[in-house]
């Protein structure tokens, strides 16, 4: 096979590209479960990733035989994953400590509480010179602060130095390197600059951070580029195969867009919405609520460059909301349909608050409201509300980012799983009055895996330069209703926004224990009987 074919690797999805063309030559995907163990918690198992992963590589290497592709031409491995997504594990067993705390979760709120406290002047973006990042829920260094206060077996492998931290990134390459026996334990600057722990401009661990959330650096792992080789598989089908490529999902989107470039942009649709915009080689603060973040560093002796980023916590996942808790959908493609048939939201707005908001707010104690009903409002409209609202979060961010470049975006390049929705790209090109463009091939985050690690020192079957890369197909979406009408619709979201702020608050326990003496219980019991004796019809006893 003349043609090189590059494999990417995500947890529960494996995408085979051939290095020369990017054509996807195959794939396979095992859906992770996420378990909900508190209201705002969410969790994954760690072993169950690291089998999704095993799994994967066998289907998809059958697929490939069946295709008559010697999978001995697979030249170099790429990792993508979910960036915050925090695990510690025992490097003498190789088993996780507890499960991986999933990036959305909440039960940091007390613990970011308290470290804001602790700032001068209670300010959520002390750290932000050093990490680009306000405190919050949102990134690693808190939820391993929670897991050292909170799980004996974690606090007792810190104490032991058995620990080890990481990213999903890093526990994978550890896994599948060796594990307990030799694994490399490393990390990627894009992954290392969302844990509020690595310093942007150094491109290192910072002790000083490391001191503020009381962590010990021993356990954190070694920060590599983006595109080096890292480790050799040590087991399966693909066993002695170079892993030579990682980035944090959102980062790995950007280099599967090609948008390498100063000023070119990128979102992603998927369980949350994320827009990057590249901005070269020097970071730039923003002003207006948005992060900064390392956008790749595509070699060892390459620089780093960075990019500007808006974070939505909610945008594919109110559609599994509306499946699952709601049930008035039976999919994804249904929802589409639903909201079709009627076309409008009929003043309907829907915040999906459902942990915070993200960018531009940061503000930890919003909730999710729907609010603007009537009695002509049906599940339709509630649907339509829905999509309306991903785009709605995105038009946010947006703003924020033309104000801090200074340069409006003229287009923006979409990707992600979302984006399979015609109603829902066509919405957002409305509501954003500026063209969305979308390419033909949606797994543009594993593509980015692919050619960071196809590009790799010691690998070098994918060529990054501008002129050899291949020419995207895509489909447009132009704007099809006037500025003023999406103005008038914008406006009504900001008002619902503000409503769904300030809900909730870790000051004070929601429902407060009420304690009774054994002869207050009695009285009570009296009380029940005698209101039964009056025929009184009593809700809850």
């Amino acid at each position: 096979m003349s043609n090189i074919p590059t494999l990417a690797l995500k947890p529960a999805i494996i995408v085979v590209f051939n290095s020369k063309t990017a054509e996807l030559l195959s794939h396979h995907q095992v859906e992770i479960k996420q378990s909900f163990p508190k209201e705002g918690w969410v969790e994954e198992d760690p072993k169950e990733i690291l089998q999704s992963v095993y799994e994967c590589m066998e289907r998809t290497c059958e697929k490939l035989t069946q295709l008559n592709i010697d999978i001995s031409n697979i030249k170099a491995i790429g990792v993508t994953n979910q960036r915050e997504t925090t695990l510690v594990w025992d490097k003498e067993t190789g088993e996780p400590l507890y499960n991986a705390i999933v990036w959305l979760d909440l039960r940091t709120q007390s613990t970011v509480e308290r470290l804001i406290n602790k700032t001068p002047g209670r300010n959520k973006n002390h750290l932000k010179h050093k990490t680009g990042l306000p405190i919050s829920t949102y990134f690693s260094a808190v939820k391993l602060r929670w897991l050292m206060d909170n799980v004996d077996e974690v606090h007792k492998a810190v104490v032991s130095h058995r620990a080890m931290f990481g990213t999903v990134d890093s526990w994978l390459i550890w896994c599948l390197t060796g594990g307990k026996s030799g694994g490399v334990h490393c990390t990627d600057v894009t992954n290392a600059s969302r844990t509020m722990l690595f310093n942007i401009h150094t491109m290192d661990w910072d002790p000083e951070l490391c001191k503020y959330f009381g962590i010990p650096m021993e356990i954190l792992p070694r920060v590599r580029s983006s595109s080096e080789i890292y480790g050799l598989m040590k087991s399966g089908a693909l066993s002695g195969i170079p892993i030579s490529g990682c980035l944090g999902d959102q980062s790995a989107a950007l280099v599967g867009q090609m948008c390498f470039q100063d000023g070119q942009a990128k979102n992603t649709y998927g369980t949350g919405c994320f827009l990057l915009r590249n901005t070269g080689v020097k970071p730039v603060m923003s002003e207006h609520g948005l992060l900064t973040t390392v956008a790749y560093k595509l070699g060892r002796d390459k620089p780093a460059c960075y990019a500007l980023e808006g974070s939505v916590a909610i945008a594919g996942a109110v559609v599994r909301w509306l499946q699952d808790n709601l049930g008035i959908i039976g999919s994804s493609e249904e929802l589409e349909k639903l909201a079709a048939s009627v076309g409008t939201s009929y003043g309907c707005y829907f915040v999906p608050a459902f942990s915070g908001l993200y960018a531009p707010y940061w503000e930890p104690s919003a909730r999710g409201i729907i609010c603007g009903l009537t009695q002509f409002t049906n599940k339709s409209h509630l649907a339509f509300a829905a999509l309306e609202a991903v785009c709605f979060q995105t038009r946010e961010i947006l703003d924020a980012m033309n104000q801090d470049s200074g340069i409006p975006l003229t287009q923006l390049q979409v990707d992600g799983g979302m984006t399979s929705n015609k109603l829902l790209m066509q919405l957002q090109a409305d509501i954003l009055c500026i063209p969305v463009v979308k390419p033909s091939m949606p797994e543009t985050t594993a593509l980015g895996a692919a050619m960071a690690a196809g590009a790799a020192e010691g690998v070098s079957v994918w060529s990054l330069n501008p002129e050899d890369l291949s020419e995207v197909t895509s489909e447009k979406f132009e704007p099809q209703i006037n500025p003023e009408e999406s103005e008038f619709r914008y406006a009504r979201w900001k008002k619902a926004v503000e409503k769904s702020m300030n809900w909730e608050t870790t000051e004070t326990p929601r429902f407060v224990p009420l304690t009774l003496s054994r002869s207050s219980v009695l009285t009570m019991n009296i009380l029940k009987i005698l209101f039964l004796k009056n025929s009184f019809i009593c809700s809850r006893s």
